[in-house]
């Protein structure tokens, strides 16, 4: 039994007719009837009578309907106290998001508060990776989200998503194939690294392979801008997931190539200060921000898994 059979059931009841009940709640009459007969099924009970004039209940789906409707009562009450209890949301938040985070999920995140939340005064600091960890830890933010943080007792953690980093750039540098790299192929290309970033904190668990990337990396920079320039440029490649590039692999201006060997991924954690009192505040924009991820990912707009 689920809230929408118990709609269907209650229009049912206080229509005493499938037709005027399935236009009451919007649905076919073929919708409708399926739904109740599922109810039926699962109850195993007879709700109605079925007659030329109409549906009459039955013993049991009179004593159904007196607990539908405190059911309906008590969702619909708990939704109106939720919705009264969120216009007292309110204040000023400072949001710390990564490169990759902005670029998902930035403008959906400030057209909801401005529309949701008319009352709150947010700031959103947008830096390297490393760079929102730190800003968390100095208080220049109260919620982060960041890849592959170290472990600091101070920050609370909450990991979102996994995702796969590939090898980016353009064709006549990685190659136009589908097939895997290997490593000892990625070290003879000129790999361009984004420090305290994508890159690094792809593959800060694999000392090895960092410091090998690192001696050889012709360019490290601390700017996104910088990086991305450089691969439209040609002037290297770079380790990136989908979603950092994706635009440039749709229109065929760029290439990805997976990696050969374990898996190479970086994993995206939403963080606040152990010592910070939750709010309603700062549940809201949490619960929100967790939300256009989780969607942004089931569109498959952001290739991950959520864990």
């Amino acid at each position: 039994m689920d809230f929408r059979q118990l709609n269907y059931f209650v229009a049912i009841f206080e229509h005493k007719n499938l037709s005027r009940a399935a236009g009451f709640c919007n649905v076919t009459q073929s919708a409708i009837s399926h739904h109740l007969a599922n109810l039926e099924e699962e109850l195993g009970v007879s709700l109605f009578k079925r007659k030329p004039r109409g549906m009459e209940p039955t013993a049991a789906g009179i004593r159904l309907y007196n607990h539908a409707k405190m059911i309906l009562k008590a969702v619909h009450s708990a939704e109106q106290d939720i919705r009264e209890q969120s216009k007292d949301i309110a204040g000023d938040i400072a949001i710390g998001l990564p490169y990759t985070v902005m670029k998902a999920i930035g403008l959906p995140f400030m057209k909801k508060v401005i529309e949701d939340f008319p009352d709150v005064r947010l700031s959103i600091v947008e830096s390297l990776s490393g760079g929102t960890f730190h800003n968390l830890l100095t208080a220049e933010v109260d919620i982060a989200l960041f890849y592959n943080p170290q472990k600091d007792d101070r920050i609370t953690t909450q990991q979102i998503l996994a995702e796969e980093v590939l090898c980016v750039g353009k064709p006549d540098i990685i190659g136009a194939s589908e097939d895997n790299l290997n490593f000892d192929e990625m070290m003879n290309l000129p790999v361009l690294l984004l420090r305290q970033g994508v890159s690094a904190r792809a593959v800060i668990d694999r000392p090895g392979v960092l410091n090998r990337l690192e001696a050889q990396a012709p360019l490290h920079l601390n700017s996104v801008n910088g990086i991305m320039t450089g691969l439209l440029a040609g002037l290297g490649c770079t380790l990136a997931p989908h979603v950092f590039v994706s635009e440039h692999l749709a229109n065929g201006t760029l290439h990805a190539r997976p990696i050969d060997g374990p898996l190479l991924s970086r994993r995206l954690y939403i963080g606040h200060r152990t010592d910070q009192t939750p709010t309603l505040l700062f549940e809201a924009m949490t619960s929100l921000l967790l939300d256009l991820i989780r969607k942004e990912v089931m569109a498959n707009r952001w290739q991950a898994e959520i864990v």
